[in-house]
């Protein structure tokens, strides 16, 4: 059961007082003279009793009305919010009241349009549109019909000039009435749905809060993974070379002290820029890695890191016919970076062929190598294999891998350039 609509929860208190001060004039109408004196009607009074004398309970009737108007008026603080056949039970109350106020309240009666009034507000807050326009329909019939039947009752003691005056008295009261109920109806359906309006703009701001939230965490997360990729090809590639160097000068130290010598060098140099690197990463990566070089010299700098390292030096082929945009350079860069660790720590190879070119708004970035090769199904899993897929989904590109044990590997990969431009 719905609780009752208490007034500070009220969806529209402004409307609870007008209800009250519309049943506070309507009861005051009680002990106020009738405001035209041709129109004053004789004793028997003006009533069904006056018209009826022998109907039985009359004594009774305006005390009821009163006790009707009660009840009507505290109706107002219970609507019924969910179940339809309540909401019409309701109404049908509510209407009943007012016929009873309307026939039997003798000086009540007067003002008792002011109660349809009420009827049409209240049915504006518990029935759709459909439902607002037939009780904004039956009260204005209503209406029309206890006029007439007042009328007749006026006809059995007032003159042919006072009827006719009661008649245009009427029908301007009628027209008045229906402009009113039409008035409040198109007034109640622009509070509700500028209310409705509100409610759906709280609502949308609370989805957007959320998903501003979503995204933040998301945006986050994303960048603790960037921030691991970075460290993992730039740290991890450097920590690979340094560790090659260091095992090749360890075996020509006592043979070849001169040449092992340039290895301990070189893995000097190795040190100082993954030193460089873990520096980068503690301020959370430098967005460019390629700063001050081109991509062709930055990729150059890897073949012959990989010379170096391996004594193979890649055979490169390099065709591009514009500049790149920043983040497909990044992701190129970090892409061959990886790719070439990977052949240093466990291909064995002694062969690597690196293509990189443009054509028609696609690049392509092909990376062979003829060694022993790996079984797609078991090997696929590692972070640096994760972190080239990566990279290249997020700029809207195929990544593929063919390999196989005994036959190499090769990494393809191709990214429009018609949606990054």
């Amino acid at each position: 059961m719905n609780p009752p609509i208490q007034i500070k929860k009220h969806p529209f208190p402004s409307l609870l007082y007008l209800e009250w001060t519309l049943l506070a004039i309507t009861a005051l109408t009680a002990f106020i003279p009738p405001p035209l004196k041709h129109f004053r009607p004789k004793p028997p009074e003006l009533s069904i009793c006056g018209a009826f004398p022998d109907l039985s309970g009359c004594s009774i009737l305006p005390e009821l009305s009163i006790y009707s108007l009660i009840i009507f008026a505290a109706m107002g603080l219970k609507l019924p919010r969910n179940n339809q056949t309540h909401k019409v039970i309701y109404t049908a109350i509510e209407i009943l009241l007012i016929l009873i106020i309307g026939l039997f309240g003798e000086r009540f009666s007067r003002l008792f349009p002011f109660l349809y009034i009420i009827l049409v507000t209240r049915s504006c807050l518990i029935f759709q549109l459909n439902g607002r326009l037939f009780v904004t329909g039956l009260s204005f019939c209503l209406f029309l019909v206890t006029t007439q039947l007042k009328y007749q009752l006026f006809n059995f003691q007032a003159s042919p000039q006072a009827q006719e005056r009661y008649r245009f008295l009427i029908l301007n009261s009628s027209l008045v009435f229906g402009l009113s109920l039409v008035f409040v109806l198109l007034m109640m359906n622009a509070v509700l749905s500028e209310r409705q309006s509100r409610e759906k703009l709280a609502i949308a701001n609370e989805k957007l809060r959320q998903y501003a939230m979503q995204i933040e965490n998301q945006a986050t997360l994303e960048e603790r993974n960037r921030i691991a990729r970075e460290i993992h090809d730039s740290l991890g590639h450097s920590l690979t070379a340094l560790n090659l160097q260091l095992e090749t000068a360890l075996k020509l130290w006592q043979a070849n002290p001169g040449k092992a010598e340039t290895f301990l060098a070189t893995a000097k140099e190795l040190g100082s820029k993954a030193l460089k690197d873990v520096r980068e990463s503690v301020s959370t990566m430098r967005l460019n890695p390629l700063q001050e070089q081109s991509l062709e010299r930055a990729i150059a700098s890897l073949s012959e890191n990989f010379h170096r390292s391996n004594g193979i030096l890649p055979i490169s082929k390099i065709n591009l016919q514009s500049p790149l945009p920043p983040e497909i350079n990044t992701a190129i860069y970090r892409i061959t970076q990886e790719s070439l660790t990977n052949i240093s720590k466990y291909a064995y190879a002694t062969e690597v062929k690196l293509e990189l070119a443009t054509n028609r708004g696609n690049l392509r970035l092909i990376i062979q190598d003829n060694g022993r090769g790996f079984d797609l199904g078991q090997n696929t899993t590692g972070f640096g294999l994760h972190s080239m897929r990566d990279r290249t989904l997020a700029l809207g590109g195929e990544f593929n891998i063919n390999s196989a044990p005994g036959y190499g590997c090769k990494i393809t990969v191709n990214i429009p350039l018609t949606r990054l431009t």
